[in-house]
């Protein structure tokens, strides 16, 4: 079975980080572009940041030089490292990939979606 999985999630105070985990399994994420995306309550889903299957990266605006995506094709695995991070980071963040070109795609353009987990910033 085909499927990510998501951990790293939790709470934190505002200025603390996190480090979320994206696992593939059942298929190699080398040839995938990788998304974080994120949903808080009552908000739209928006794109956070992703990384191209060559490594190349993009981030949204209200996390950039906060957050880094990378990858490690030898776990299978895609991380974000989120620093500084803000009350207004709480959401349940959730990635997908897909053989996609570079930059951010709409949700229904991925192949692989994880569950999420929830990160919660208090203030």
């Amino acid at each position: 079975q085909s499927q990510l999985v998501e951990s790293g999630g939790g709470l934190v105070q505002t200025g603390g980080s996190l480090t979320l985990s994206c696992v593939a399994s059942g298929f190699s994420l080398d040839y995938y572009a990788v998304t974080w995306f994120r949903q808080a309550p009552g908000k739209a889903r928006e794109g956070v940041a992703v990384i191209g299957y060559n490594g190349g990266t993009s981030y949204s605006d209200f996390v950039y030089g906060r957050f880094t995506i990378s990858r490690d094709n030898a776990k299978n695995t895609v991380y974000l490292q989120m620093n500084s991070l803000k009350p207004e980071d709480t959401a349940v963040y959730s990635c997908a990939a897909g053989r996609l070109s570079a930059g951010f795609h709409p949700p229904y353009d991925y192949d692989y979606w994880g569950q999420g987990t929830q990160v919660i910033v208090s203030s």
